[in-house]
């Protein structure tokens, strides 16, 4: 995190991604340390820099600028909200990014999806330079259930965690009604089957056998867990807020728990710097869709 130049602090590990139309940015910090403005940059980097040490934008590999746009908490600590306003990035060449967005607003600009217009496009694919989590959301209404993907998410805090969904889908419908969820990390070897279960997005709720759930539960809600789930939380609905297409939910955790030691869970990262990093000679171990 970065001002007029400055590192304010490292938050490789302390943000999470909450929203792609537009790009949200959510941090924690106590109200003391973080800085007292409406706009910073987020630079991306392989050096590592130390508080108040001047990093040039003309080193970076990828930047984000970002404006504030809310924040939640009480006492000391805080949740920062902020929307992208612009990103550049080195990933690829020039010629290769204007590729990338003629082949953007030619495709994907249709009825249904989500159209990344303009700038829009690269805050995501600077986004994705970082691994997401990939997680799985059980949740349960009048015995019948649901099962979906989620890669805009993330613990916040000790007692607290923040999904983000996309409103007037169903999903938000039924966690909004349902106020207590599990969430699942997976080992990557379910990598099929998450991605296919992303329609249930838009999809009524059903029978439990429906869904490819194990055959354990969860320890306060007794919720089922996912086959190959690694660790689990369970999460109780606190409050929502909207902006752009997203309704931001903010939990507050009940319990978690580790299944499974594995080395690695499901994550995704955006081609663009997957090629960044080829390019470059570094090491990747990579599952394709």
């Amino acid at each position: 995190m970065v001002s007029d130049n400055l590192v304010i602090k490292d938050v490789t590990t302390d943000h999470l991604f909450t929203g792609y139309c537009p790009l949200i940015f959510t941090f924690t910090c106590d109200k003391v340390n973080f800085p007292q403005t409406e706009r910073i940059n987020i630079v991306f980097s392989l050096q590592q820099f130390q508080t108040n040490e001047l990093i040039p934008e003309k080193d970076a590999i990828a930047i984000l600028y970002l404006q504030k746009i809310n924040e939640q908490g009480s006492g000391n600590e805080s949740f920062h909200y902020y929307k992208g306003l612009n990103g550049q990035y080195h990933f690829i060449s020039s010629f290769h990014q204007f590729i990338l967005q003629l082949q953007n607003k030619l495709f994907n600009n249709k009825t249904g999806n989500v159209y990344l217009k303009g700038n829009l496009l690269k805050q995501v694919q600077i986004a994705y330079s970082v691994p997401r989590i990939i997680s799985l959301i059980t949740l349960r209404l009048d015995g019948l259930y649901n099962l979906f993907p989620t890669d805009l998410h993330g613990q916040i805090n000790d007692k607290h965690y923040i999904i983000s969904l996309r409103q007037g889908g169903k999903a938000a419908q039924q966690v909004e009604l349902t106020k207590k969820i599990l969430i699942s990390e997976i080992n990557p070897a379910f990598y099929k089957i998450a991605y296919s279960l992303g329609k249930n997005h838009m999809q009524d709720l059903k029978i439990k056998s429906q869904f490819p759930f194990s055959d354990k539960s969860s320890d306060v809600l007794d919720l089922p867990m996912p086959q190959s789930a690694v660790c689990y939380r369970e999460l109780e609905l606190v409050s929502t807020f909207d902006h752009g297409i997203h309704r931001l939910f903010l939990f507050k955790i009940l319990g978690k728990r580790q299944i499974d030691y594995k080395p690695a869970v499901l994550s995704h990262i955006h081609n663009v710097y997957a090629t960044w990093r080829h390019n470059k000679g570094l090491p990747g171990n990579y599952l394709l869709r």
